[in-house]
């Protein structure tokens, strides 16, 4: 098959549009009608209205408000304040505990919220002040939580992984229990390069006139932390005991969270329960509109033949299965630095999926190789986009500077992609224990 003129008016009308700043999906859809009309003519507006709501109209899609709500309504409080001095009251005498803290604090505030940028922003706000007032590069105290912020994608409850799970027909709660472990892993990663950095840069001087704090300060600041823990962990109990599906998980989980917000921090004014809901409309409805418009999108490539074609292509790459995924990995990486995650894998995902499986590799492993790859794009510009959420909190740093903190967290990730290409069971082993082989 060869590739007809209506595919580079698709390729190009996109990268046009991108190329202006309009709206992810705005320019996903507008590229997909532009090459529709050159190769269907004016027919194809018959069915642009029912293949985009096709794009949408899922029940298990019913989780990802649910979740985006959750991730809000902790946002919009001091939960992210709470957990910080928490951490800190522990972490403080270790030598670059402050970076520990921030790590630290993004990877239990992402399992609260499932969201990158929430997690950047709400940790961000606390935690660079702090850790530039007791003299951190600016470069370290942006770029680690920059990067700690990455971690809301992979673990659970993850937005992303639910879009991955919809589009390849996977189970949802297999992919979230494929996130955990790597999501600790990379944590681990994360804090050890910030342990080996604070060590050759001699962080320890900066830190050495805090406070020491007793035991009893210590525990005083964790009963505010541990209502959103307990929340995490029964929305996961009841997912994978079987009580409920990620749907009903995800609605049950925000509820909880809401009820918890506004009872712990006294959120009884009407202003801020709706700026809670609002916020998780506007992001709601963006990700929807983008899922909608990659279905459209996904429908033109297909009726273009541009998907058979690529895919025909990869397929017929007489080449090694890990050179293969190193081709793989490599497109994702571009892909990433370009569009946000959930555009990726709704038009990549259905295309990669079939070359995967055939290739012999585990579509739970490959989700979790493929949303590392996307968080290596929230923090690699040009479209990084915890790179700018990083700069609206701390406009006083250059994005040169966050991007060169955050670099040493990119080396990390690629690390991590390694290790899991070496030893698949980081990310297979739990769900297979949790919940058997699969099929």
């Amino acid at each position: 098959m060869t590739l007809s003129i209506a595919t580079y008016v698709i390729v190009g009308s996109l990268f046009a549009f991108l190329a202006t700043g309009m709206p992810i999906a705005f320019a996903l859809g507008l590229a997909a009608i532009a090459g529709l009309l050159v190769e269907e003519g004016f027919g194809i507006f018959e069915v642009l209205g029912e293949t985009m709501y096709a794009g949408i109209a899922n029940l298990a899609y019913v989780s990802i408000p649910m979740f985006v709500l959750m991730g809000a309504a902790v946002a919009a409080s001091p939960a992210g304040k709470d957990l910080y001095e928490a951490l800190d009251r522990w972490l403080n005498r270790v030598p670059g505990g402050l970076v520990l803290s921030n790590l630290g604090a993004c990877a239990i505030f992402s399992g609260m919220t499932g969201s990158s940028p929430a997690t950047c922003a709400a940790i961000g706000k606390m935690g660079i002040p702090e850790m530039m007032g007791r003299g951190y590069p600016a470069s370290v105290a942006t770029g680690s939580i920059c990067a700690g912020g990455t971690l809301g994608i992979l673990i659970p409850p993850s937005v992303t992984m639910i879009v991955y799970g919809i589009a390849t027909e996977t189970s949802i709660g297999r992919l979230f229990l494929a996130g955990v472990m790597p999501g600790l892993m990379l944590t681990v990663m994360f804090m050890a390069w910030a342990l080996i950095d604070a060590k050759r840069k001699g962080y320890r001087f900066s830190d050495g006139g805090q406070r020491r704090f007793t035991l009893a300060e210590k525990f005083s600041a964790l009963p505010r932390v541990l209502p959103f823990l307990a929340i995490i962990v029964g929305v996961l109990y009841v997912l994978y005991g079987g009580v409920a599906t990620p749907s009903e998980a995800a609605g049950a989980g925000a509820f909880l969270t809401l009820a918890v917000v506004l009872i712990v921090y006294r959120l009884f004014r009407a202003g801020p329960v709706i700026e809670i809901f609002g916020t998780a409309m506007r992001e709601s409805i963006m990700i929807m509109m983008i899922m909608a418009a990659a279905e459209l999108f996904a429908f033109a490539l297909s009726s273009l033949f541009i998907t058979q074609t690529i895919a025909g292509a990869i397929a017929s790459l007489e080449i090694n299965r890990w050179l293969l995924m190193l081709v793989i990995n490599i497109f994702l990486l571009v892909a990433g630095m370009f569009l946000p995650p959930v555009a990726v894998i709704v038009m990549a995902a259905p295309l990669l999926f079939p070359i995967v499986t055939q290739a012999g590799f585990d579509p739970y492993w490959f989700a979790v190789v493929l949303t590392i790859n996307m968080e290596v794009g929230l923090i690699t510009p040009p479209v990084g986009l915890n790179l700018f959420v990083i700069n609206a909190i701390a406009p006083q740093v250059p994005t040169r500077e966050i991007l060169w903190g955050s670099l040493p967290y990119v080396v990390v990730m690629f690390i991590g992609i390694i290790l899991l290409c070496i030893f698949p069971q980081i990310a297979t082993w739990l769900p297979d224990a949790v919940m058997g082989p699969a099929v």
